[in-house]
């Protein structure tokens, strides 16, 4: 039905003084024609000063009243911040809102010589009504437009729309379980943390990372961020069914201000993107070298242990108690020859789940430090789990509890007292990440718990349940009544261990004070805009949104900082117990800027071949997008029982994820690589591979730190105007040059994968395989193989072997790998120090180019590598060479095959000095 420009007005009145009688209304009731008729603001008093234009936005008619009262008087500031960076705020003129603190997020710095003439990227605007248009300096194409869409601004709702072209090409708005390309035709996002098993579809999951990329196969790829905390809806339709049908996003955000970062991106390179949203975040942190290699874990170590006992032979069957299984599957990886770098445990270690605690009876302290002597002996590395909720025990003599308790550093009830909650050990308390005595609390926690001589030496830590999660289901109001209900603490199912039995037989932030921004008036449990929160109401099993931090912030506004506010304490509290050492922390719960300081699981999957598959879009949006880089899966599944062949295959597809760990639920069957001998075989052959990769993967993560350069590339990143690449998210580029292509169905031994039109090698013969920009099926792809291609024009700096320790790697020689492109170039680098140090006293840093027949290897050698280049393999060599050269001089031996078109040559060079390696 069409109505006539001048009517929406008073439609639109009409309509919402008949909304304001009910309480809460979702947008999906709403017709957006109605929302676009609302009156919007006019700009005046609008002023420019050097890269800065100011303006107050006026309320242009009759105010909507959509959700509440339409503020009256806006300030919009936009800024010039570097020639790629344009930054637009829109707040309330009348009185201070919330924005996500300094001391939690880090303005980028400004370009002293930022300005509009120089930009990429440039601001343009309507007056009344207003609107803007961000778009290409060089080409005028509008990358951003909010013309034709009001903007409404309420106390407790905020919107704002922007029209994108048919179809459009959108990554990002995360964390979810969608494809890696959203559905431009009818997809909403919704930005609110909640503990989410199984990872559903659909819907808000652990974290929130409120950007998105855009690519466009003419016209490069941009960036939009919108730095804010606070609860959303982003919702991106099509206009239509027709494929020239136009794409809205438009944000729906209940709180804040609208503080928006554009970013130019690149014409034609979609890594610049990436660069420069890292300059906004920060770039990821630089982890040890010991993190890439296998990590296991599971939640509730104990197996069915059956023997023969007595003279008639009866089989009997029992539970083996947790730190000897824990001690056992240690051994079990040695002895079945698979590289086991770090072993982890669960909160089944604590006594009554109880944070910075250490059950005696099942975990005595005594012997787990002979685990951990035992992994540090040997090499290998130990991670345990902590929780962010304390559990409420007064008057019991719980240390963490009592001297957090005396600090004052619990989350506040709005009447003062602490705001409770139930998670694993029953009753809690949340710490307070903006308490003035909240880093020296948690940094006291872990110097105690985790002392080396007395505690627990551990290498590193993992954070689960920190969205944060609570058990407790809204209203809250008997937290004690729903933990005794629901059987928290939960009981022990095992019988206690023989203490004594035999194991290994076989084998802080700065938290600026400002003034709280006021919420009178404000409903903040139920707002009057709900999102769509899978969770239901906003504190339904979380902390609830009315609790109040220290600084005077409530959780209404701050809920979705929790989990990185946490990792950020916990990383600072791990370099204080080893100073100048880095650490891995692994989150579950992250926003906008956490790869900075920490990696990311992503979450609690189930062991289904669907959940294999999503893996790679969830990975892919975090090291791509969101500049977390140091992310995983749960290989095998976390929740539900695995079988041998998904096991295998994501053994394999695992090896190529930055963070690989295997990990599963009490419930489930075990699912160590070593259980059966398909998936250790599996699991052996992929693993020798990724450490042979290790230092290419290295140097890329030590580029990522230095510029934010993506480690893993979907193959639009590479081919940006292939159109058939957009869509792609079940192959992807490990590094710059490593194509993984792996098989995705269930009793499959085929996939079909997609070939770009370029030059590539078959990573296992080595032999050229031409891409024609066309689907390509390979067969006979057996349950312990994995397709791999190189990419031409690469140099790869990978070690000669495989090792069972990152430590036994180290000591390895290395080969370079030279992969030609079509014009017969090839590039790469090598970056190494000593893998550990926060600021390495040395580093060396090769650069390695292949033309006309000749490798060069030049650098800066300054840390001592240990290891030779043993040998260069040159691929795609169409005749035998008649002779190789060296420089310096040396005599070399050389080998050539036709078939494949490799040539290899022996060298046993130190990688101590420039070479060069040529052949005729």
């Amino acid at each position: 039905m069409l109505v006539a420009p001048y009517l929406w007005g008073g439609i639109a009145a009409a309509f919402f003084s008949l909304l304001g009688t009910l309480h809460v209304v979702r947008a999906e009731e709403v017709d957006p024609a109605i929302l676009d008729a609302c009156p919007g603001y006019n700009a005046t008093d609008v002023r420019v000063d050097g890269p800065t234009l100011t303006a107050h936005l006026v309320l242009a008619g009759t105010p909507c009243n959509v959700y509440g009262n339409d503020i009256e008087t806006l300030d919009l500031v936009v800024t010039y911040e570097t020639e790629t960076r344009i930054h637009l705020k829109i707040t309330d003129a009348s009185r201070e809102r919330y924005e996500v603190p300094e001391s939690v997020f880090p303005r980028p710095p400004v370009h002293p010589d930022a300005c509009a003439d120089s930009a990429k990227i440039r601001f343009t605007y309507a007056a009344a009504p207003f609107s803007f248009n961000i778009s290409r300096a060089r080409t005028g194409e509008v990358l951003f437009t909010t013309a034709g869409h009001a903007l409404i601004f309420e106390p407790q709702y905020l919107r704002l729309k922007t029209s994108l072209p048919p179809a459009a090409n959108i990554y990002g708005l995360g964390e979810h379980s969608e494809p890696f390309r959203l559905d431009a035709a009818n997809t909403t996002r919704t930005l609110w943390s909640r503990d989410a098993y199984g990872i559903p579809r659909g819907t808000n999951l652990y974290g929130n990372h409120p950007v998105y990329f855009e690519h466009r196969p003419a016209g490069g790829t941009h960036a939009v961020f919108l730095l804010s905390s606070s609860g959303m809806d982003v919702k991106i339709r099509s206009g239509g069914s027709d494929a020239e049908s136009l794409t809205t996003l438009e944000y729906n955000v209940i709180g804040g201000v609208f503080d928006f970062y554009f970013l130019a991106g690149s014409e034609k390179d979609p890594a610049e993107v990436a660069r420069q949203y890292a300059r906004v975040v920060g770039t990821p942190a630089e982890v040890p070298y010991w993190s890439f290699g296998l990590h296991q874990c599971r939640y509730g170590y104990k197996s069915e242990f059956s023997c023969v006992v007595g003279f008639e032979g009866s089989r009997i069957s029992f539970l083996l108690p947790d730190y000897i299984e824990v001690a056992g599957v240690i051994a079990n990886y040695s002895a079945a020859g698979i590289p086991l770098e770090t072993m982890w445990t669960d909160i089944d270690y604590m006594f009554m789940r109880r944070v910075f605690t250490m059950d005696s009876v099942y975990f005595p302290t005594a012997r787990m430090h002979e685990i951990i002597d035992y992994l540090h002996k040997h090499d290998q590395r130990y991670v345990l789990m902590t929780d962010p909720a304390v559990a409420y025990l007064p008057g019991q003599d719980y240390g963490p509890y009592d001297r957090g308790t005396q600090l004052d550093v619990w989350l506040k009830a709005p009447n003062g007292s602490a705001s409770l909650g139930v998670v694993w050990p029953g009753v809690t308390v949340f710490p307070d990440w903006f308490h003035p005595r909240i880093d020296g609390y948690w940094t006291g926690e872990f110097g105690r718990f985790y002392d080396p001589e007395i505690g627990f030496d551990i290498d590193g830590v993992w954070i689960d349940m920190n969205e944060p999660a609570s058990f407790c289901v809204y209203p809250c109001d008997d937290p004690f009544a729903q933990a005794a209900a629901q059987g928290f603490p939960p009981p022990r199912d095992s019988p206690p261990p023989n203490s004594n039995a035999p194991i290994f037989s076989n084998a802080g932030l700065a938290h600026a004070k400002r003034e709280a921004p006021s919420h009178t008036g404000e409903d903040l449990l139920n707002p009057p805009y709900a999102i769509d929160n899978a969770q239901g109401v906003l504190s339904s099993r979380t902390a609830s949104t009315n609790a109040v931090h220290a600084n005077g912030l409530v959780e209404y506004d701050t809920h979705n900082l929790y989990g990185t506010m946490m990792s950020v304490a916990t990383q600072e509290a791990m370099l204080a117990r080893r100073p100048g050492l880095r650490t891995l922390v692994i989150t579950r719960s992250t926003f906008a800027g956490a790869g900075h300081k920490v990696g990311k699981w992503l979450g609690d999957n189930l062991s289904t071949w669907e959940h294999y598959r999503i893996s790679i879009a969830g990975m892919l949006g975090m090291a791509t997008v969101y500049q977390v880089p140091m992310v995983g899966s749960d290989i095998c599944g976390f929740g539900d029982n695995t079988t041998e062949t998904l096991c295998a295959r994501w053994a394999m597809l695992g090896a190529f994820y930055p963070f690989m760990r295997n990990h599963n639920a009490i419930e489930s069957i075990s699912q160590e690589f070593y259980r059966w001998p398909l998936v250790a075989q599996a699991a052996k052959n992929a693993l020798a591979i990724r450490y042979r990769l290790l230092d290419y993967f290295y140097t890329a993560f030590h580029r990522a730190h230095v510029d934010g350069s993506p480690v893993l590339n979907p193959l639009w990143f590479k081919y940006p105007t292939d159109t058939s690449t957009f869509g792609i998210d079940l192959q992807y580029f490990f590094g710059d040059s490593i194509l993984v292509s792996p098989v995705t169905e269930e009793n499959a031994t085929s996939v079909t994968i997609y070939l770009p039109k370029d030059r590539f090698y078959d990573f296992a013969t080595l032999a050229p395989v031409e891409g024609n920009g066309q689907p390509v099926t390979l067969t006979d792809v057996n349950y312990t193989t994995i397709p791999l291609h190189i990419r031409g024009g690469a140099v790869l700096p990978l070690h000669a072997a495989g090792a069972m320790t990152t430590t036994e790697l180290r000591a390895t020689d290395f080969q370079f790998v030279v992969a030609p492109d079509a014009d017969g170039k090839a590039v790469g680098a090598l970056y190494v120090d000593d893998g550990v140090s926060v600021t390495p006293a040395e580093t060396t840093s090769v650069e390695l180019a292949f033309a006309e027949g000749k490798l060069c290897v030049s650098g800066k050698f300054e840390f001592d590598v240990g290891v030779k280049v043993a040998s260069v393999v040159f691929l795609g060599v169409e005749y035998a060479p008649k002779a190789v050269s060296v420089d310096p001089a040396m005599d070399v031996p050389f080998s050539y095959d036709a078939a494949s078109q490799v040539l290899h040559v022996q060298l046993d060079i130190p990688l101590t000095h420039d070479f060069e390696v040529a052949f005729t």
